[in-house]
């Protein structure tokens, strides 16, 4: 009896820790949400969001250009980085065991630890320098090679749990290969593919450093994808750092637009992966 009271003891204990130390990590979270609603709820307005800058001390400033820019370069990125990421997935996933394989991983693997600021300097003098300036298309492409590997391990642990006897049963029937992967197998996991797609977004999303060296920034409004382009995180840094209050108040807008964006992705995430 007295061994089953101290089991109990100890479990209770270990339950309220687990407690009190998530509620910890909680506190700075919710620091972080709270100044940003804050500070930022008092400028969103539907002129906040469908109009442009405009100088220091002018009313009537908004982010649109940032938002159709953000918009704009995550959905370049996705379009480049979704197919690639899908098909080496696959190749992961059927010829698991090969050397090329192995090449590949190790390759996914450093690409997702190379810290993005580098990937935008890469980005800078492969693609901006030839192209003899920035655009929005040189920002895609750094924002794609940061999604990558998470697509890419996604898809492959998302069909590594799809039953082998599918596929047999596909091309027992005497469906093609290809077809069998795309109409079948790829389905089979879609929801956990369209998961790592999402936590790609929700990465690159916020990202300033490979932007600084790729889209630059823009005051108008563009949807040329080779000139250069704003996004939300350009908005940020250069509103955030400027000496006038009315374009700080801007940046804490921009900020809670984001953060709204970001969160609403997470929760997305999350149900996907529940189901």
């Amino acid at each position: 009896m007295d061994q089953l009271s101290t089991r109990l003891f100890k479990d209770l204990a270990f339950r309220i820790y687990l407690v009190i130390t998530t509620m910890i990590l909680l506190v700075p979270l919710g620091l972080i949400l709270y100044y940003i609603v804050r500070n930022g709820i008092a400028v969103i307005s539907w002129d906040f969001l469908t109009s442009l800058p405009k100088p220091p001390g002018t009313s009537g400033a908004g982010i649109a250009n940032a938002i159709v820019g953000s918009g704009l370069l995550i959905g370049t990125a996705a379009l480049l980085s979704i197919p690639f990421g899908i098909t080496l997935g696959l190749f992961l996933t059927e010829f698991s065991n090969s050397r090329l394989a192995s090449v590949v991983r190790i390759c996914v693997e450093i690409l997702q630890g190379i810290p993005s600021i580098v990937i935008g300097i890469m980005a800078y003098l492969w693609i901006v320098v030839p192209m003899g300036g920035f655009s929005a298309l040189s920002g895609g492409i750094a924002l794609a090679l940061m999604m990558l590997p998470m697509i890419i391990r996604s898809t492959e642990e998302t069909l590594k749990l799809i039953p082998h006897s599918l596929k047999e049963a596909s091309l027992g029937l005497g469906v093609p290969y290809y077809r069998t992967m795309i109409k079948i197998i790829v389905p089979a996991g879609f929801n956990g593919i369209l998961t790592g797609i999402l936590l790609g977004v929700a990465r690159v999303a916020g990202e300033t450093a490979p932007l600084l060296f790729t889209a630059f920034g823009n005051p108008f409004m563009t949807l040329n994808v080779t000139q250069p382009i704003n996004s939300l995180p350009l908005i940020i840094y250069n509103f955030a750092t400027s000496p006038y209050a009315d374009w700080q108040q801007i940046a804490w807008g921009a900020s809670l637009i984001l953060i709204l964006f970001v969160l609403g992705l997470s929760l997305l995430t999350r149900t996907l992966i529940k189901r």
